[in-house]
């Protein structure tokens, strides 16, 4: 497995950008140098993130979000396993 992250990544199983093992490994966001957890996709090469809103759900059930602009940091949160 690659040290680099993937430049596009999504937590919804229906994108395209899904990628279950990868999530499983475990993918911190960085963006505009602070930390965030509540990232649902993200866009290393255009520059943005979606973001969840709190619970609130759109018409389909999804998780309503929204879309930042700005430098996105991905990288690996697991540790030098031995």
């Amino acid at each position: 497995m690659t040290d680099t992250p993937p430049d596009r990544l999504a937590t919804n199983p229906k994108s395209p950008y899904h990628d279950a093992a990868l999530l499983d490994r475990g993918i911190g966001i960085r963006f505009k140098g602070e930390e965030k957890t509540n990232v649902d996709e993200y866009c290393v090469s255009e520059g943005w993130v979606r973001l969840s809103v709190g619970k609130t759900l759109d018409r389909h059930g999804n998780p309503m979000t929204i879309k930042l602009q700005g430098l996105v940091e991905p990288y690996f949160r697991d540790t030098a396993s031995s």
